[in-house]
């Protein structure tokens, strides 16, 4: 119902840029949720969402702004680009410091610096000292502006002053420090209300907390919030002084970000890379991989070419290489898949390293013998040989075993020496299984070429 609503609004956004009615056209937009609007933005031409967006900031620049944010560092930092460094820094005073900060990082170099001269003159405005955290950090992605109480404050105290905080994004826990400010404990709201007012804080207070350094990796934040099923973690800095706070929508971006980066570099392309991205930017980003590909490609092909002969002797082997080399790619993307997202989630680690070796490899057998036997059955019944079959059969269980294994070692190899594994793995296992599919079936069938030519 909600995508049927939002095509109804794209339509009409479009018709209303048509007929030039800039008045209705603003009143359709100023009536939708910013999500929605984002989304209305992405599907929109370069012209449309342009002219869309401009229209918007002129009578609704938070509203405009908000739904950049949901639009995405990159598209958004696209839209403000043609605008003065002065205007694109008043606009992004309407976001928080940690979204402004993820859109600043995106814009055109001399546009960016420009921004943050100007933006640093403000006084409270930390855009620039988010910037001055790694990417994919906690301390890039956090909002500074936290709201947190002294230890020796009453719960009266705390209530009022929580009452009269305005510039803090959300509240979900009230974090407790002490005089300089390093993070002593944690209050929830519920236990605020359910005790008399003159309780001091650090009497309510828990102690155990679950906090992260603000040069932590946001996956490993956002694999902290989610095993803990917190609404939102402090980030501190190396001597425990509070810093900032990341909440649960920030960590869902991230979530959603890291699976989709981890999807794409499995099928090699890059993380950037979306459905409406120009022709060229999406080939200049797919050709290298493809290219690297071609290069394996050929190793596979050398080995074929060392059996050449025995296949002019038995043409029947041509037929099924690709069966054998194909069922193999396709048991170690399985592999792959169920392996690097257990190394990005922190469920495989060197410890039980032996065990999903084993079961794979035991997986691998499996799946060899089951589609061994079925592929045997074939050829037996199409070529009227049960050798040729039988050589297949054998081939599959002995390709697909490789596949279990090289599919769960090589990403741990890879992440063993600071390689991403969704990035690089699916290159080697791509050419393992055409490899030692070609040698197996072809080796096999020189083995017994004696047999196999009664079918050739």
């Amino acid at each position: 119902m909600a995508q049927r609503k939002i095509d109804v609004v794209l339509d009409s956004v479009r018709r209303l840029i048509r007929l030039g009615a800039t008045a209705n056209l603003v009143n359709l937009l100023q009536k939708q949720h910013p999500a929605d609007l984002a989304q209305v933005f992405s599907e929109l031409n370069e012209k449309e969402r342009t002219t869309a967006f401009a229209l918007l900031v002129e009578r609704n620049s938070k509203l405009a702004m908000e739904a950049l944010s949901e639009l995405g560092p990159e598209a958004g930092a696209a839209l403000l680009s043609g605008r003065s460094p002065e205007e694109i820094a008043r606009l992004l005073h309407e976001l928080p410091s940690d979204d402004a900060a993820a859109i600043v990082d995106y814009l055109p170099e001399e546009l960016r610096a420009s921004v943050l001269e100007l933006i640093e003159k403000r006084p409270g405005d930390e855009v620039g000292e988010l910037l001055e955290y790694a990417e994919q950090t906690a301390g890039r992605i956090m909002n500074p502006k936290v709201f947190a109480l002294s230890e020796d404050m009453t719960v009266g105290e705390a209530i009022t002053a929580l009452q009269g905080s305005r510039d803090v994004e959300m509240v979900f826990y009230l974090y407790v420090v002490d005089a300089r400010r390093h993070l002593v404990g944690v209050a929830s709201l519920r236990r605020l209300l359910l005790v008399p007012p003159s309780t001091p804080l650090k009497r309510i207070m828990t102690t155990d907390l679950t906090s992260v350094r603000a040069d932590t990796d946001q996956e490993e934040v956002a694999r902290l919030v989610a095993s803990y099923n917190l609404l939102a973690i402090p980030v501190v800095d190396e001597e425990n002084k509070l810093v900032g706070v990341i909440t649960v929508d920030d960590v869902i971006d991230v979530i959603k970000d890291e699976a989709t980066e981890d999807v794409y570099r499995l099928a090699g392309v890059a993380g950037d890379d979306r459905v409406f991205s120009t022709a060229g930017e999406s080939l200049r980003k797919r050709v290298p991989w493809l290219e690297v590909n071609l290069v394996t490609a050929f190793i596979a092909a050398s080995v074929v070419a060392l059996f050449e002969g025995r296949i002019q002797q038995a043409p029947a082997l041509a037929v099924f290489m690709p069966v054998v080399a194909g069922m193999g790619g396709n048991a170690a993307t399985q592999t792959l898949t169920v392996i690097v997202r257990g190394i990005a989630l922190g469920e495989l680690t060197w410890a039980n390293t032996r065990k999903a070796l084993f079961k794979e490899a035991l997986v691998g057998l499996g799946n060899g013998l089951a589609c061994g036997i079925v592929g045997a059955l074939v050829v037996w019944a199409w070529k009227g040989n049960p050798w040729l079959g039988a050589i297949l059969g054998a081939a599959m269980v002995i390709n697909m075993f490789v596949a279990a294994t090289a599919g769960t070692l090589i990403p741990l190899a890879l992440r063993m020496l600071k390689i991403d594994p969704a990035l690089a793995s699916s290159v080697f296992i791509t050419t393992l299984t055409d490899v030692f599919g070609f040698l197996s079936f072809l080796g096999l069938g020189t083995l017994f070429l004696r047999l196999v030519e009664r079918t050739g």
